[in-house]
């Protein structure tokens, strides 16, 4: 039986992510930084009936990230990959503050996040199908003033995405692009985004939703998947609207007051 590989699975989405696939009796890996984390969602998965692999790494590291590639893999076949784990940070740019978080932002969400789809794809495509399903945001279709690095970084995903997915249209694999909005998650804090105004002006959807929105779209094969009625019209404005504006009322949504 094929795996499903799980990033960012020891809480919110990828938790969610873990008991989807659980329900659907598909053995799952587990990768994350804390093991505890991990052990926990694990118990829960094998409860469901199906086996689960806990793969500790810090994905901020490549070396890492390799690591965990060739451990996953060992006498198994990965069909379905969620690249779910993401970081980012809340702050000026110019404060002169974050740049560790940053950094490991870049690395995580970008680099991690490239790594894998390089090592999934061939391996899927020596299977009958392969699935991969990124965590985007819709953080990526507009410039995300106090958020800059992190809506950077999604804007990548998303275009990565689409572009890999184009290469492998009419392919056995697919790609999908994920772009939830402010999601009931432990991220907020983890960012450091308590007062910002987001948050006061849309209400988080819930993690459960969002990730079943993602998979059930993934499974179909869409490139691009934006979850709830307000998050498509967040993402559908910047297509019409001058960058100016849109980067001008992104700065007040991400800004704290």
């Amino acid at each position: 039986m094929a795996w499903t590989l799980i990033t960012g699975a020891s809480e919110g989405l990828g938790v969610e992510f873990v008991r989807i696939a659980a329900k659907e009796s598909r053995n799952v890996i587990l990768a994350a930084r804390s093991k505890d984390k991990l052990d926990k969602v694990a118990e829960e998965a094998r409860g469901a009936g199906v086996e689960a692999v806990v793969i500790p790494a810090d994905l901020s590291n490549l070396d890492e990230v390799d690591r965990l590639w060739s451990e996953a893999t060992d006498g198994r076949e990965i069909d379905v990959l969620v690249n779910n784990a993401g970081l980012g940070y809340n702050g000026p740019f110019d404060a002169g503050q974050g740049w560790d978080r940053e950094l490991a932002s870049i690395n995580v969400n970008m680099l991690a996040l490239t790594r894998l789809m390089k090592l999934a794809i061939p391996h899927m495509q020596a299977q009958p199908k392969g699935r991969i399903l990124n965590v985007a945001s819709v953080a990526g279709f507009t410039p995300g003033p106090n958020m800059a690095v992190y809506h950077a970084t999604k804007a990548y995903v998303l275009s990565l995405s689409e572009a890999v997915a184009e290469e492998l249209r009419g392919s056995s694999v697919t790609v999908t692009a994920l772009c939830p909005g402010a999601t009931a998650t432990n991220f907020f804090d983890d960012a450091d985004m308590d007062g910002v105004r987001l948050l006061k002006v849309a209400k988080p959807m819930k993690a459960k939703d969002v990730a079943e929105d993602g998979w059930l779209q993934a499974r179909i094969g869409k490139r691009i998947v934006v979850p709830g009625a307000m998050n498509k019209v967040f993402a559908f404005l910047p297509r019409i609207s001058p960058r100016s504006m849109t980067t001008r009322i992104a700065a007040q949504m991400m800004g704290k007051h």
